[in-house]
């Protein structure tokens, strides 16, 4: 009897969980194709709530979904291990071993063969090679690093209110380097955050004259990839809640005590989070030979294939033409190659030629909490852009995490989970404060 066709998807970020979980539900519920999914993470984290782990108003264990479990539901295989090498002519990909918080083995190094490939380890955050910066600022770019700036951000609050005299100048500034969306909306969400921690009991720390959140970006205006109206918008916003935003600063250097810029001004913060740019994993920098760009991304055809027609790669990890240019790196982008991916994959059990993928940009939202919601719609007026903000903006906003979580458990299961969240929620502080 034949073995049937075997996907393996490496990465269960936003595109790679969204097309196993589709695949499972069709191809490996009716036996047509062995679905599997290899993941270096237990759980899946939708990336745009991780500035809200890292400003503690998200719970991460309420939005987290167990692989294990969506693979069981699911109809796919769940491979705990991290990709380490490609080997194109056996069709086997390298897994490393992995080890538990005391060291001992969990899965020994070993390989895993595969009819066809789909490579969707998303991006890591780049920072430039700027001195300091691996040691000194913590990226967001997994929910444990979200969470661990949390508790620096809780712990720096207590050590000030546990202190011996005064609050030191810098001591509870927070310097956050890169404005895109990430960074943005981390600013916002910080500002009311760190204020709400403090509200509970820590009568030694003024606000007004100890809390500063700095936002720094090298460009000449936040959100740089996004239309000018919403950068205008959003700076207004910020300025107007008390977020320092420094644009046209380039950092020269990350250190203990703050950030340094190049013309040499030193900005104090003790604590510093760097969202400045992204790249691909180093894993995939020539992996089996293939064509990379210099931020590591697998490049591949309008149809998402590599040279190798039996390896594909989408999201943040593929570089995909787009104009001039390449998709971008956005959830939006994410979502509709894994729904194209599942179109093509399903064409090519019967043997036919993958079709290019077409990317729609519906717009760009950027969320600053409970202040406000900017952003534009694409589509509108014949063609036009449509600004929109506050209450609308902000639930257009929430949809796409709806649509996402839809993608993953179905429309009516979506829904349900939303009626039933509001309905047991129980008295909360309404921030992390552990």
């Amino acid at each position: 009897m034949t073995e049937p066709h075997h996907i393996v998807v490496v990465g269960g970020g936003a595109a790679g969980l969204e097309l196993v979980t589709k695949l499972g539900d069709t191809l490996g519920k009716r036996g047509q194709a062995q679905i599997t999914l290899v993941e270096r993470a237990r759980t899946h984290l939708w990336k745009p709530l991780l500035h809200s782990v890292a400003a503690g108003s998200l719970d991460r264990a309420q939005h987290e979904l167990n692989f294990l479990a969506q693979a069981h539901w699911h109809h796919f295989t769940y491979r705990y291990g991290e990709l380490t090498g490609l080997d194109r002519a056996a069709k086997r990909i390298a897994l490393a071993a992995t080890h538990d918080d005391e060291g001992r083995e969990i899965t020994p190094a070993t390989s895993l063969g595969y009819d066809t490939l789909v490579v969707a380890i998303g991006s890591i955050t780049n920072d430039f090679g700027t001195p300091g910066a691996a040691q000194h600022a913590i990226p967001l770019e997994t929910p444990d690093q979200a969470s661990r700036f949390n508790r620096r951000l809780v712990n720096a609050c207590l050590r000030a209110n546990a202190q011996e005299g005064p609050v030191r100048p810098g001591q509870l500034h927070v310097a956050i380097i890169g404005a895109g969306a990430t960074g943005t909306e981390l600013a916002a969400e910080l500002h009311r955050t760190v204020r709400a921690v403090v509200a509970y009991g820590m009568k030694r720390i003024d606000p007004a004259r100890d809390i500063k959140i700095v936002l720094i970006e090298a460009a000449p205006r936040i959100l740089p990839a996004l239309p000018e109206r919403i950068s205008a918008a959003t700076e207004t916003l910020l300025a107007g809640i008390g977020v320092v935003v420094r644009t046209g600063a380039k950092v020269a250097e990350v250190r203990a005590d703050g950030v340094v810029l190049s013309d040499g001004e030193l900005i104090p913060a003790e604590l510093v989070v760097w969202s400045a740019g992204v790249k691909a994993p180093e894993v995939l920098r020539g992996i089996g030979g293939l064509e990379t760009n210099k931020i590591n991304q697998l490049v591949v055809s309008p149809a998402l294939q590599t040279s190798d027609p039996d390896v594909f790669a989408i999201g943040d990890c593929a570089a995909c033409p787009l104009g001039t240019g390449t998709v971008p790196p956005r959830a939006q982008a994410a979502h509709q190659q894994a729904s194209h991916m599942v179109a093509t994959l399903r064409r090519r059990l019967r043997g036919l030629a993958p079709e290019p993928f077409r990317y729609r940009d519906f717009g760009s939202l950027v969320s600053l909490g409970r202040y406000s919601t900017v952003g534009s719609l694409m589509g509108f007026l014949a063609g036009r852009s449509m600004f929109i903000e506050g209450y609308f903006a902000r639930m257009v906003y929430r949809s796409l995490y709806k649509m996402h979580q839809a993608a993953l458990h179905g429309g009516p299961a979506m829904l349900w989970r939303a009626v039933v969240g509001v309905g047991t929620q129980g008295p909360s502080p309404g921030i992390k404060l552990h």
